[in-house]
């Protein structure tokens, strides 16, 4: 996951900065030469890296800092509120014209992503009650048509293509379909290039200057690190953008661009491509990323993902089950199958306020549901309902039947009995406010073997 490295070495430097009953001046500047060597190592430029750290420096060898009862405590505040300030502040928003539709224009080098997550985000308005509608302008890659309307398809969302006609007409004449058919969105997937050249910019300026787009989105693969920053440089100087979508924020990146992209543009990250799934678009919040980072968890974005991704009539149908003490195996197996929603074990404790950082190098086994899954699923319907049937001979089939040892399926059989014997004292005590939130939840993460 991104920011995993960075996160590692401010954790060093604060566990030694906590370590001191009180900071002297040389402490924090020492601490500060820390965190530019960390954040430089993450891919941060050198100016973003030294004047993050002068702005921390300034601020923390105030008397007010040094005069408190936990002065590594006020250093660390410091720090976040820089860091959230430093990627922008505050959420920045999608534009919503007044006259619909609202146009956005999605640019970018080839092999960023920049197709897919045009369905991504036509896939999240979709989801939040918009009528998105795609137009293919990329008339040059091969296949690049066929590709957005296969993702288009996917996410359900209509594509409209008029095949290699000149792509400041195809996106003139979406405009008017979209106005005709009451689409209030219309994202435009322009033509990309292995590398920045006049002619692509001469016709995203024309595709500018024709549709006159609300915003301009430019996708941009955060594994390229520096180079990212650069290429949203060149783009902004020459089309004016009006955000930054990062791509692949979930995979084995520093995190530099995310970083240096808000301080080098001044133009907002708004989106983060974070997964492979359509569902897999985030909108970036600076001050939850910060958190992250320092490894304070980031529970907003955990609980708004649950409520998206997980299945309010299952909850309460889990919660009436709950109340009558009827949960068995199946609804089990059907909580597994909600958390699994969420991705992957890792990234939700990731997102607990105090497990974030000792989580990294615990060995997490995400096959742990699976294995799960398969031995539920190795049963026959009547021992999934009364478990309480099933004997040795019984074990023995359902272990063959999903490849496991008969002991795997005993510990299930146990962490069973132990949630069922847990929900029925919540029951007792009355705790139905916490069965409820437990059901929205997903359960309680079963099938950690």
């Amino acid at each position: 996951m991104a920011f995993e490295g960075l996160s590692d070495r401010l954790e060093e430097t604060f566990k030694k900065l906590r370590s001191k009953g009180s900071l002297s001046e040389a402490d924090v500047k020492e601490a500060m030469r820390t965190v530019r060597l960390a954040l430089l190592e993450a891919d941060v430029s050198y100016k973003v890296a030294k004047d993050f750290t002068n702005s921390v420096t300034e601020k923390a060898i105030g008397a007010k800092v040094m005069e408190s009862l936990t002065p590594a405590q006020m250093v660390i505040k410091i720090v976040n509120e820089e860091l959230t300030a430093l990627m922008g502040g505050t959420q920045a928003r999608l534009a919503y014209a007044a006259h619909p539709p609202t146009v956005i224009m999605m640019c970018g080098l080839q092999g960023a992503g920049k197709t897919t997550h045009c369905a991504k985000l036509a896939y999240k308005l979709k989801n939040e009650g918009h009528r998105p509608l795609l137009a293919a302008c990329d008339i040059y890659r091969p296949a690049a048509i066929k590709q957005l309307q296969v993702v288009g398809e996917k996410v359900g969302v209509p594509v409209f293509e008029m095949g290699t006609t000149d792509p400041v007409v195809i996106a003139k004449e979406a405009v008017k379909l979209a106005k005709d058919k009451g689409y209030d969105y219309l994202i435009i997937d322009t033509a990309g290039r292995l590398h920045i050249d006049e002619q692509l910019m001469q016709e995203l300026k024309n595709i500018k200057a024709e549709v006159r787009p609300h915003e301009i989105l430019l996708v941009v693969d955060s594994m390229t690190g520096q180079d990212a920053v650069n290429v949203a440089a060149s783009f902004n100087d020459a089309l004016g953008i009006d955000g930054l979508i990062l791509t692949k924020l979930d995979g084995d990146t520093r995190g530099g661009a995310a970083l240096s992209a808000r301080a080098v543009t001044g133009k907002p990250i708004k989106f983060v491509g974070v997964g492979e799934k359509p569902g897999d678009l985030d909108v970036f919040h600076p001050d939850r990323m910060a958190s992250r980072i320092l490894g304070m968890g980031d529970m907003l974005s955990l609980i708004e993902k649950a409520e998206m991704a997980l299945d309010e009539k299952k909850a309460e149908e889990l919660e009436a089950k709950l109340r009558k003490n009827k949960f068995d195996l199946n609804d089990l197996l059907m909580q597994m199958q909600e958390v699994r929603k969420l991705g992957s074990m890792k990234d939700i404790l990731g997102m607990i306020p105090g497990i974030g950082n000792k989580i990294k190098d615990a060995d997490i086994d995400e096959s742990a549901l699976g294995k799960t899954e398969a031995i539920i699923r190795s049963m026959t319907p009547q021992e999934r309902e009364k478990p309480d049937i099933i004997n040795p001979s019984r074990k023995r089939r359902i272990a063959a039947g999903c490849g496991m040892q008969v002991e795997d399926v005993n510990r299930l059989l146990s962490q069973y009995k132990q949630m069922q014997k847990m929900f029925k004292q919540m029951n007792s005590k009355g705790a139905r406010k916490k069965m409820r939130r437990m059901g929205n939840m997903g359960g309680g993460f079963p099938g950690m073997m």
